[in-house]
């Protein structure tokens, strides 16, 4: 993933081609390896796992890397929908606005040299931990929306199109017109502290971005590779092993909805979010609300809901696109962990027809987080990637948040509008009211339990509910 961006081509094009091609690839500096791996344990007793992880990393940055040299074009005419806005591309400021917001979005990729995962010697999910990935991505956009003030963009792609440079590290100025454009900044002669600070405050609105840049690399560190992180891939293959998956296995969409939902129960970090996951294509408000009502009346949880479903056989049917535009028009839409078959994409918007993505498969060198200011260049991406949805596969979690109990409730509202469109056939998915199966029946043993204060030994010969959770494949075929 090391596209040469050249303007030179972009130049030469007439004003009227309706295809602005590589308009929005600023730089291929943050898509290279960023120095040898983190990891440094013992080669003697490891040597086997980094060999065959190391050669999984170069096989993928080579194949994914080369595939995505290839340019996405974009049209003036038609507008770019991504996270429930709206961008004309031919408009210069709408343009500028969709490239901060999508270089602002938090990009989880694979990652060589970390930490052995318990159980085995992989230091890499190259090759296997793209649902992983694209699922902490999805988590990764909810948590921005939970934590950050609406409209929130990362300060650093507002300066510069051609890098990416942490706050702490752009060069002081003197203040300018160019400079509160959001210019190149380039180093001016060094004048008295007053001045410098002066010129800091206006063209970074350092004061301001500090607090939300804190929060922005908390977040971060929540994803990274380590044992001790709350949605790291070391806390992820920890959660699936009761569902009977391991480090290497393959993880279904529905999979990762379930592994993301015991995350963020695990998390000390998050006691006002929960997550919810649909059951059999159903989204029971009972079951959410039971989630979210706190003990007192005001105090209503923040919900992201997960919802697993399946839109046709061996293929998309073509019906439901639509349907999945009118979703991804929806500003409580969160994305969708869905790509192509065997390979795994986060799906953020669409133009015409065409799904906007976000691509895991690119492996990069993992990053210590513990470090003041560590590199936050390799968790956002700035190359955004096009696809047909005649090639979606038709497995797939689509994602949603709702802040509080009223967001929630015009959350419903828009989405079971955004299903009336495909009324003519099976629905995406549904809403119904009261609890759902498994909640009554869970309900109700700890009803009998604490009544008769006993415990229950369940018999073999006992009728079992089967646990959807522990496969990808358990989907309502619609």
């Amino acid at each position: 993933m090391n596209p040469n961006a050249s303007s030179a081509r972009s130049e030469g094009q007439s004003p009227t081609d309706d295809l602005m091609d590589d308009w929005l690839f600023l730089s291929s500096d943050s898509a290279e390896p960023q120095g040898p791996g983190v990891s440094r344990q013992d080669l003697e007793t490891e040597e086997r796992g980094q060999l065959k992880s190391k050669f999984l990393s170069a096989w993928n940055s080579v194949k994914y890397g080369l595939s995505l040299k290839q340019k996405s074009k974009f049209s003036k005419s038609s507008p770019v929908i991504m996270f429930g806005q709206s961008y004309e591309l031919k408009d210069h400021e709408e343009r500028e606005h969709f490239r901060r917001s999508f270089a602002s979005l938090l990009w989880l990729t694979y990652r060589r040299g970390f930490p052995q995962l318990a159980g085995c010697s992989l230091t890499s999910d190259s090759g296997w931990g793209c649902v992983l990935r694209t699922g902490q991505t999805l988590l990764a956009r909810g948590l921005l929306l939970h934590l950050m003030p609406p409209g929130w963009t990362w300060s650093a792609s507002h300066h510069d199109h051609h890098a990416f440079k942490d706050d702490m590290d752009l060069p002081l100025t003197r203040p300018s017109d160019s400079a509160e454009r959001g210019a190149d900044v380039k180093e001016g002669p060094k004048k008295s502290g007053r001045k410098l600070s002066l010129s800091r405050k206006l063209s970074l609105g350092s004061l301001m971005d500090r607090p939300m840049e804190a929060t922005h690399r908390r977040v971060v560190s929540w994803f990274a590779d380590h044992p001790t992180a709350p949605f790291g891939i070391h806390q992820l293959v920890e959660l699936g092993k009761s569902s009977g998956k391991k480090a290497g296995d393959w993880y279904g969409p529905s999979m990762a909805a379930h592994i993301l939902r015991k995350a963020v129960a695990a998390s000390a970090d998050l006691p006002n979010l929960v997550v919810y996951v649909a059951q059999d294509c159903t989204i029971y408000l009972e079951d959410v609300k039971g989630l979210c009502e706190g003990p007192h009346p005001q105090s209503w949880k923040s919900v992201i809901i997960l919802v697993p479903v399946r839109l046709g056989g061996r293929d998309l049917n073509p019906s439901y696109v639509t349907c999945v535009k009118k979703l991804l028009t929806l500003q409580c839409c969160i994305g969708i962990i869905g790509g192509k078959p065997k390979h795994s994409l986060f799906f953020v918007g669409f133009q015409d027809d065409h799904l906007l993505y976000l691509d895991p498969h690119y492996c990069r060198p993992a990053v210590d987080t513990t470090k003041e200011n560590f590199p936050l260049e390799s968790f956002h991406c700035k190359y955004p990637r096009k696809m047909a949805f005649s090639r979606m596969d038709p497995s797939c979690t689509i994602g949603f948040y709702a802040k509080g109990q009223k967001d929630f409730e015009s959350l419903c509202t828009v989405v079971e509008e955004a299903l009336s469109t495909s009324a003519e056939m099976y629905p995406m998915f549904i809403f119904a009211k009261g609890k759902s199966q498994e909640e009554e029946e869970e309900e109700e043993e700890r009803t009998n339990a604490a009544a008769n204060n006993m415990a229950y030994i369940q018999r073999k010969t006992q009728r079992r509910r089967v646990d959807t959770c522990s496969s990808m494949d358990e989907f309502v075929l619609l």
